[in-house]
């Protein structure tokens, strides 16, 4: 859908963070190279947030953000548009009044590859769009998340509808001291 050099233009503003390549066997058997980026939050110092259930909340530039929502920020920073795909809620922001509708067309296409997944998971943590371009983002806590076999079906039917792996990145963050 999208050509490798058009991705990686966009995605310029990655550059300055440690980067690697995690390989993904989808259920087929082929393997799949998806880039990783390594990202270090500080924690949130101020008045404390609902959690949503033991989320670590960090400081993102000054403003507590779950990890996805700092991620999301930062590229909507650096022009793309999207959201934070939470089961089935879209948001943009930490919990409140921050669930919006995707557009039309961004809706169909998560449709599309949700008619042939069995089960509703397996939608990565950003749905994000920019120029005719789409990344989908997985974030993963150093050392305590692992990719959900949902998550590697999910990656395997998108590449069916015409996606690549230059479509889909990994950040794996962690929290660093003050």
């Amino acid at each position: 859908m999208n050509s490798k050099n058009e991705l990686e233009d966009t995605l310029e503003f990655l550059s300055s963070y440690p980067s690697g390549q995690e390989t993904i066997i989808l259920p087929s058997g082929k393997e799949v190279n998806v880039k990783k980026y390594f990202l270090k939050f500080k924690p949130w110092q101020g008045e404390p947030i609902n959690t949503y259930g033991g989320k670590a909340v960090i400081d993102f530039n000054g403003q507590p953000e779950y990890a996805e929502t700092a991620v999301l920020k930062l590229f909507k920073q650096n022009g793309w548009d999207g959201v934070w795909v939470d089961k089935k809620l879209y948001r943009t922001g930490i919990l409140g009044n921050d669930t919006v509708k995707l557009p039309d067309d961004k809706h169909e296409i998560l449709d599309q590859i949700r008619t042939n997944i069995s089960g509703s998971g397996g939608c990565w943590d950003l749905f994000l769009w920019k120029d005719g371009q789409i990344t989908f983002v997985e974030l993963k806590k150093s050392k305590e998340d692992k990719v959900r076999s949902s998550q590697i079906g999910w990656l395997e039917e998108s590449i069916k509808f015409g996606f690549n792996s230059s479509n889909y990145i990994f950040v794996e963050w962690n929290i660093t001291g003050i």
